[in-house]
């Protein structure tokens, strides 16, 4: 059996790069070892985890907003079965859907876990097969903590939350990261008292840092709570309870919090686990990533690599671009991936998305910046809608005015930013931004107006 590229992963990053491969010509195989195709992401991470986040903002919009606006009668009850379901069916659709896909581009779907056994050879059960190329899409694992033994049953990672038996009464987070506020979120919805244990003095670190305040401020009103600057040392599981245990960094001082059920979400690490790769030679990174070069290329002649398992963040529209990058070089031509216009989101409520520069890179890098900032309370649409919280804020350069970057905390952030990114892609000014008509009422024209305030100021401010 012998293929063009040979993919190994069918991730966003993998099953991407697999569907443009076979666009441009080659003939492709993905191995997959799960069941499924989609990888994490599809089958136990972002799209099961966007269900229940959908499931649970439908249930506080009817406990909170619904009599405000006329909606009167009996409040729902939460069927957690049937809501763990409804997120199954969800996960069902869309990794079929990548089947088809496969099929409609003929791309053969290898079942099982592969071992690269030379130069353009992988082995995958009992059978062999060659190819031109070998592109590794791995993906990555929950990162594990000292002291804390994950059983996925009392002591989770995001995989074992999206399948708890019931709702816990008492659910505690270590991380105050994308995933452990996404799935924190989901259970202070539903009535689990929160607590988020996080190491460092700040929630989402990397992110804006007044972003993080408000964000941290907006997820205590819903009954989050947050221990910061702590140290977890332990998580014991007895019975019926887990036991945390925890120094702040501030004095040393030793505590301990109870509750049915602990989510262990402090990152994720390259999952390359089978591979091979030592006995290939494949060179790693001091943090156990794949080493590439520029076009993704290892170590190893025609070996490459993508997504989580190599430098950058561990985000599946980079593992997507890079997919299509590599499989764009593969077959001739020019593939590129712009680091610099990444976006970022986090789909609690409010939604927390941004790209490119932060203030404190920027003044890290002494350039010259002006901010434009605009409040969701000055949006007419916003307001009608419960979804005043939050604000978008635009950085430019100085002198030129160019984008370098935005942050958005409010509605539907994550689908706000991308109009900004489009603006950066074409190395807009904030004025362009500001000059292009917005339709009313939408949310969008908060982003116009904060584009507005780089400059003369915004009109609704």
């Amino acid at each position: 059996m012998s293929y063009d590229l040979i993919i190994i992963g069918s991730g966003p990053g993998g099953y991407v790069c697999a569907i443009r491969a076979a666009q441009l010509g080659l003939k492709v195989a993905c191995v997959e070892g799960r069941e499924t195709l989609g990888g994490t992401c599809l089958n136990v991470g972002c799209i099961p985890s966007k269900a229940l986040l959908h499931a649970t903002h439908s249930l506080h919009e009817a406990e909170h907003n619904f009599e405000a606006m006329g909606l009167t009668g009996v409040k729902p009850k939460v069927d957690w079965k049937k809501m763990l379901g409804y997120k199954a069916d969800v996960i069902g659709q869309n990794t079929k859907g990548i089947e088809f896909l496969f099929k409609k581009n003929k791309v053969d779907w290898i079942k099982g876990w592969a071992k690269i056994t030379g130069p353009g050879k992988v082995q995958v059960g009992e059978q062999s097969y060659e190819a031109k190329k070998i592109v590794i899409a791995t993906g990555s694992e929950s990162s594990p903590l000292k002291g804390v033994e994950v059983d996925e049953k009392t002591i989770v990672t995001s995989t074992g939350a999206l399948e708890l038996g019931k709702i816990p009464k008492k659910l505690i987070v270590i991380g105050a990261g994308v995933i452990g506020l996404e799935m924190g979120s989901v259970f202070a919805r539903l009535g689990s008292e929160v607590t988020v244990v996080e190491y460092l003095d700040r929630i989402i670190p990397g992110n804006d840092a007044e972003v993080a305040k408000t964000f941290q401020r907006l997820l205590a009103k819903q009954g989050m709570t947050f221990i910061l600057g702590a140290a977890v040392q332990s998580a014991t599981a007895t019975k019926t309870k887990v036991k945390v245990t925890y120094k702040l960094r501030k004095d040393d001082s030793e505590h301990t919090l109870e509750a049915d059920t602990v989510l262990l979400s402090t990152g994720r690490r390259p999952f390359v686990d089978g591979l091979g790769l030592a006995d290939l030679g494949v060179k790693m990174t001091e943090r156990g990533q794949i080493a590439t070069d520029a076009h993704y290329k290892t170590s190893v002649d025609g070996v490459y690599a993508i997504g989580d398992v190599i430098q950058g963040p561990m985000l599946a529209h980079k593992a997507e671009d890079e997919g299509m990058a590599v499989a764009e070089i593969l077959a001739g031509q020019a593939g590129h991936v712009n680091y610099g216009v990444i976006p970022g989101v986090i789909y609690t409520w409010p939604e927390v998305a941004s790209v490119g520069e932060s203030e404190d890179t920027l003044k890290e890098a002494g350039r010259a910046y002006k901010v434009g900032k605009f409040s969701f309370m000055g949006n007419g649409r916003a307001k009608a809608n419960f979804a005043g919280d939050g604000f978008v804020k635009i950085l430019a350069d100085k002198e030129t005015d160019r984008i370098l970057g935005a942050h958005i905390i409010g509605p539907y952030a994550g689908d706000l930013i991308h109009e900004i990114c489009v603006a950066m892609e074409f190395g807009a000014a904030a004025e362009d931004l500001a000059r292009t008509c917005h339709a009313h009422p939408t949310y969008s024209e908060a982003v116009r107006e904060a584009a507005l305030a780089c400059g003369d100021g915004a009109i609704h401010a």
